[in-house]
């Protein structure tokens, strides 16, 4: 065990001060703390909560609605990640539409689409632009080369997300945040930087290795005892203070911000991305004149709750029973950064 490990396990472990919150606002963060031991070495006083940090998890089930109908009644190709497949909607899910007739695709990159697009000429193929800024780049970059190329049968259906005024929404759920260090290696430092500096909230950027983050669980809980708010990049290595200014420049061409619908937390403003108007001609809603669709989402579920961190996965009465991977009733028992998914991997 390195001298960095060791000298964190001491600060967390001797900790016996008030109780304090963390929120894993990263989903990935959540799977590592769980598959690395590190929930077993901390006191009672020091809890770790899930936050909104999985893209899947927060996406709203009319989102899964819009592209179900776009795949059934437009006969649109869907083109989409793994997770998204199975996350249910409010009668089914994009793996049921697809026994139904639909064609659902898994890409493991929206440049894939374009390809699909090129063989299929005569369908339209739809994107599902899901995620936070760590992929909406690559999202941006597949429009930019769709428009250059001059492709006319391809189309993004966008949810993609911004985490700040999530963090603004969220702000008093928990003494301090563990931010997602792929995020910011995207974003930088701004926006937890000024949350520290205008409102008092504190945190720390941290990594994924067993290292990185017991170094950021030390550096909060010696945060917490001095008693005054705090922020703090740990994971300089990746994390630059401007961050990456060619993946924003990317993303400013391409989008613009606009209000978004978060699970669980409702309308947020301005903390979602649109194609800007000299994009609209890839905007699947626009192209395919989607109307209006609201999903309902299955009231049992506590996805919402659990995103917010005002409950555990196994505070749920569905957990482990009627939801499970095999057959999810919420999005956060799908995704590989699902918080139910985490528990019910880690804790059987």
């Amino acid at each position: 065990m390195s001298d960095t490990i060791q000298r964190a396990r001491e600060i967390i472990e001797s900790y016996d001060g008030p109780k304090i919150r963390i929120m894993e606002v990263c989903g990935t963060h959540t799977h590592e703390i769980f598959r690395l031991g590190i929930r077993n070495i901390l006191p009672e006083n020091i809890e770790l909560i899930s936050g909104p940090g999985c893209p899947v998890c927060v996406t709203p089930v009319g989102f899964i609605d819009e592209a179900i109908y776009m795949a059934l009644e437009k006969n649109a190709i869907i083109c989409t990640f793994g997770d998204l497949i199975r996350v249910p909607g409010t009668k089914m899910s994009l793996a049921a539409a697809r026994a139904e007739g639909a064609t659902v695709k898994m890409v493991y990159s929206p440049l894939d689409s374009l390809k699909i697009a090129k063989e299929n000429p005569d369908r339209e193929v739809v994107f599902l632009a899901v995620g936070f800024e760590t992929t909406t780049p690559i999202a941006c970059l597949a429009v930019k080369k769709a428009k250059e190329e001059g492709l006319t049968n391809f189309s993004i259906l966008t949810a993609n997300k911004t985490m700040p005024n999530a963090y603004q929404a969220l702000k008093d759920s928990a003494d301090a945040f563990l931010y997602p260090g792929h995020v910011h290696a995207i974003t930088g430092e701004k926006d937890p930087r000024e949350l520290y500096e205008k409102y008092g909230v504190s945190g720390v950027i941290a990594g994924f290795t067993a290292k990185e983050l017991l170094t950021a669980i030390a550096v909060i809980v010696k945060g917490i005892k001095k008693g005054e708010p705090f922020f703090m990049n740990c994971y300089p290595r990746v994390v630059r203070p401007e961050g990456n200014p060619v993946a924003m420049k990317t993303i400013e061409e391409v989008m613009e911000p606009c209000d978004s619908e978060w699970r669980g937390l409702g309308i947020i403003p301005m903390s979602g991305q649109k194609l800007r108007d000299e994009y609209k001609d890839f905007d699947a809603r626009v192209k395919l004149d989607l109307p209006k669709i609201e999903g309902k989402p299955n009231p049992a579920c506590r996805c919402g709750e659990v995103l917010q961190g005002k409950c555990k996965p196994s505070d749920c009465k569905v957990y482990g029973k009627v939801c499970t991977p095999e057959h999810p009733v919420g999005a956060c028992m799908v995704s590989n950064e699902g918080a139910c998914s985490a528990y019910y991997q880690y804790s059987i």
